[in-house]
């Protein structure tokens, strides 16, 4: 599927209102519950709408929309960390270190066109994006199916991990952190060696030993 994928301005705005529908996405969310956590359900839709219509209009873009020609047919957030502040109040979330890592905190694709490829374009965007506004590491939250089949607006472990995200913290068996290092182009594992380091020579084997 060949597709654009653009930052979300505030000439798009229709475009967004267009993906998300009357309904806000996510039961209404549209994109705050990184900002003030589940209190979003405890407003009407058209509150929170408006909220984050006002992070658009005020810059810079928080996300990314990707077009099939004209359609709007998939979304991602992408922020510093410190824009999404209420992953914080989550202990499954909350920091792994003082890394100024960038998030990748919500995905969303229209119904009919899940599963041709849209997620994986809008990743390799987000990466291009974090890394051009020198991020250290892109971060993501997703769910493990294989652990819990829920569904997910952050996106699923199996996803990012072919895209070359590693766990770098797990605090709960269905939800790591995953990130991916931008600085050498590739995922380095917490507490694993550094692949720029060249590796200690192994010893011959003694002779006669098993």
């Amino acid at each position: 599927m060949k597709l654009t994928v653009r930052p979300l301005t505030p000439d798009l705005w229709p475009a967004l209102e267009d993906l998300f529908g009357t309904h806000g996405a996510c039961n209404g969310c549209w994109c705050m519950y990184g900002r003030i956590g589940s209190a979003y359900r405890k407003r009407p839709r058209e509150k929170n709408r408006t909220a984050f219509r006002a992070i658009v209009r005020r810059g810079p873009p928080p996300g990314l929309l990707a077009f099939k020609g004209d359609v709007p047919v998939g979304w991602c957030q992408v922020t510093p960390r410190e824009a999404v502040p209420w992953l914080d109040r989550t202990w499954r979330l909350k920091r792994v270190d003082d890394v100024p890592v960038w998030s990748l905190s919500c995905l969303y694709v229209r119904k009919g066109y899940r599963r041709q490829g849209i997620t994986s374009a809008l990743i390799t965007a987000a990466l291009r994006v974090a890394k051009r506004a020198k991020a250290p590491a892109l971060e993501v939250y997703p769910f493990d199916a294989a652990v819990s089949p829920s569904a997910s607006s952050t996106g699923y472990v199996s996803t990012f991990a072919r895209a070359g995200f590693k766990t770098v913290v797990c605090r709960a068996p269905a939800r790591p952190i995953m990130r991916y290092d931008l600085k050498t182009g590739r995922s380095v594992r917490r507490g694993t060696p550094d692949p720029r380091q060249p590796r200690a020579k192994r010893r011959a084997p003694t002779r006669g030993a098993a």
